[in-house]
């Protein structure tokens, strides 16, 4: 029998996700998803031991002659091919430094010699699930942003991250280009949003969405987000342009407020001679489950070997 199904796992700031996928059909098996929170600052055998009980429970729920094998959608720095974690110097997994985390996991499920482990850049999943099943499916070219506690990108075509080569950024993304005074992942993020309303007002808020409440009534607030909108797309148009992407494909928690930001932000695109198609992500948390699972199929696995190490 065919080995069909990927257990896709999703590691977020705080927790992680998992579920089994069918590779055939490119469907969520719905009753296999398994949550759980972690504490990112606990020892690494304590995350490794979170981490293999959540996969566990998607594992359970499939027949296991079925499973192919697990992907990781995973922050870095991280080594995408050997499995090995590299964070540091920011409040989350640092004591994973240095951890094979491939190793880890496969003693962890007690896994068998043949079961595969496989691993790519958080950012790089959602944009290879919108593309495998989400919002750029019938497009061949695409850039994917998410708009959260940090300013995730990835450059698409036919399916693969493009990492190199003149028509993308170092490293195929672009939250570490400068911007302004600092780089674009200062500005275009959850904290350039509310830093610079804490600038003008000198009231700190929580997160995005009451930032987005306040917008119908604070012309402060709605002021930012119309700035945020226009400087986003002179910021991405010439990307976009020289990438020739026809789908730009928006997710993170800021894409919730789209509502107030994304006519300026379509505006200036056709300002500026940019004629990429806008859409907000189809997946949305799914998307970086499916572009996990989807290292597992054998087509593309051989295609995104070049680009794993540049990620």
């Amino acid at each position: 029998m065919k080995k069909s199904i990927a257990i896709g796992s999703d590691i977020g700031g705080s927790h992680i996700t998992c579920a089994a996928i069918d590779l055939v059909s490119g469907r969520i098996l719905r009753d296999t998803i398994s949550e759980r929170e972690v504490n990112n600052q606990a020892p690494a055998k304590d995350i490794i031991a979170v981490w293999a009980d959540a996969l566990k429970g998607s594992i359970e729920k499939v027949p296991s002659e079925n499973i192919k094998g697990i992907g990781f959608a995973m922050p870095g720095p991280f080594d995408y091919v050997k499995g090995i974690c590299y964070i540091k110097g920011v409040a989350k997994y640092e004591n994973l430094y240095g951890i094979n985390v491939q190793e880890a996991i496969a003693e962890a499920l007690k896994a068998p010699d043949d079961f595969l482990i496989r691993f790519m850049n958080d950012a790089s999943s959602f944009a290879v699930g919108e593309a495998w099943a989400g919002s750029a499916t019938n497009e061949r070219k695409s850039l994917s942003i998410t708009l959260g506690t940090g300013f995730g990108s990835a450059f698409i075509s036919d399916r693969i991250p493009i990492v190199d080569g003149p028509l993308v950024p170092k490293i195929g993304c672009v939250y570490h280009l400068p911007y302004r005074d600092g780089i674009a992942d200062d500005y275009f993020s959850t904290r350039g949003l509310l830093g610079r309303y804490k600038n003008i007002t000198g009231k700190e808020l929580k997160g995005v969405k009451e930032l987005a409440e306040l917008a119908s009534s604070d012309q402060v607030v709605m002021d930012l987000f119309t700035d945020f909108g226009d400087n986003l797309a002179l910021f991405l148009s010439p990307w976009l342009k020289g990438f020739e992407a026809e789908i730009l494909v928006i997710g993170g928690n800021i894409s919730h407020a789209y509502n107030l930001f994304g006519g300026v932000f379509e505006n200036r695109l056709k300002k500026e001679n940019c004629t990429s198609r806008v859409a907000l992500s189809k997946l949305k948390e799914d998307a970086a489950l499916m572009g996990s699972a989807y290292l597992l199929d054998d087509g593309f696995w051989k295609s995104v070997q070049h680009a794993l190490p540049l990620m």
